[in-house]
């Protein structure tokens, strides 16, 4: 039985190359937290926290205190009992679903690495590789254009377009400017829940013919707004997927209910790793697709996000793009990025990433 003898955290901050926004905010630096658990056999593992004020009001010093009082309770505590250990988590983390994350991921990964299995494996192990979307995030239609031409450069063909930050024809503006330099991308939108139903049907209407390339409108309205949420994806007859209004099972079961949307999408850092899991099964239960997603994470918290969506299996939309907007991350390993390629079956034990300070 592999007991827990420690679990440290430090604040993480990572540069961004360029500014993240969504509609409710932007980000200029990750401000998260690095969760250092030891097991009795000496085996440590990693997590991270990547609160995201903009999306839900968490922070870097709710992280931190929220792990400093809740991590001296772990001591002497079995990770091979992890499912109620998880669910404990979940609930002494409260407000900072971030943190739980982190310790999850921490503790799981140390006793994934003691028994030399990957993570990939541990959750299933069904597909061996992820294809991924790019986000362009909010800002103006030059941002737009030259953020479409190095995602295509890269070889991605699905774009993640925020939008919600500024008027309806301004988004407008940027979806036809990106349609005209990448004609066969498929387009995501997503609006952090910025619009009524009304406006994001008029966006639509707005962008004409491109919109034959919208394929998922991500979280088109508020997240108690399920009514707006069905209304998009009758009247647009486009695959609406719920965000905001996804937070945990019980969540999935009240948007069954409400046939509200027909996707959802799934983070760690919104909900924890058992909760995700509950999530998954669920959602793929009353048939709807699934979305594996993040914060401004490393690859350090998307890898466990892939090993998850690709140990499980059966995830339509992938949008694991955030280390591609950090610079000088303190880590190496994890998954293998080939340009939209995830390749999570390389991973040999736990998430397969390790610090490495620059």
């Amino acid at each position: 039985m592999t007991k827990i003898t420690s679990v440290d955290v430090e604040p993480l901050c990572i540069e961004l190359c360029q500014p993240f926004g969504i509609a409710s905010g932007t980000q200029t630096r990750a401000d998260n937290v690095l969760v250092r658990a030891t097991l009795d056999d000496g085996t440590v593992g990693l997590g991270e926290a990547a609160p995201f004020s903009a999306f839900n009001g968490e922070n870097q010093a709710l992280a931190l205190d929220t792990l400093r009082e809740l991590t001296p309770k772990l001591r002497g505590r079995s990770v091979a009992e992890w499912r109620p250990l998880f669910s404990e988590i979940e609930e002494h983390a409260g407000a900072s679903a971030s943190a739980a994350c982190a310790v999850q991921s921490a503790l799981l990964d140390a006793w994934l690495r003691s028994h030399r299995c990957s993570m990939w494996s541990f959750f299933g192990g069904a597909e061996p590789e992820l294809v991924s979307d790019i986000t362009v995030p909010t800002g103006d239609v030059a941002d737009a254009v030259t953020s479409t031409e190095e995602a295509l450069a890269m070889g991605f063909d699905v774009l993640k377009i925020k939008v919600g930050g500024s008027s309806l024809d301004r988004d407008a503006e940027r979806l036809l400017a990106i349609s005209r330099v990448a004609p066969n991308a498929q387009l995501v939108l997503d609006a952090n829940a910025a619009y009524s139903a009304d406006e994001a049907l008029r966006l639509l209407g707005l962008i004409g013919k491109a919109r034959e390339q919208v394929r998922l409108f991500e979280q088109p309205t508020a997240a108690d707004d399920l009514d707006g949420l069905r209304q998009v994806m009758l009247d647009s007859k486009i695959d609406v997927a719920a965000d905001e209004s996804a937070r945990s099972a019980q969540d999935v079961l009240r948007l069954v209910a409400a046939r509200a949307v027909s996707t959802v999408n799934v983070k760690i850092m919104k909900s924890g790793i058992s909760e995700s899991m509950d999530m998954i099964t669920l959602a793929r239960h009353h048939g709807l697709k699934l979305m594996i997603g993040g914060m401004v994470e490393s690859q350090l918290a998307m890898s466990v996000s892939a090993c998850l969506a690709a140990g499980m299996g059966g995830f339509s939309w992938v949008d694991l793009d955030t280390p591609l907007f950090m610079q000088n991350a303190p880590f190496v390993g994890g998954f293998e990025r080939r340009g939209n390629r995830l390749r999570v079956d390389v991973i040999e034990v736990g998430h397969g990433v390790t610090s490495h300070p620059h």
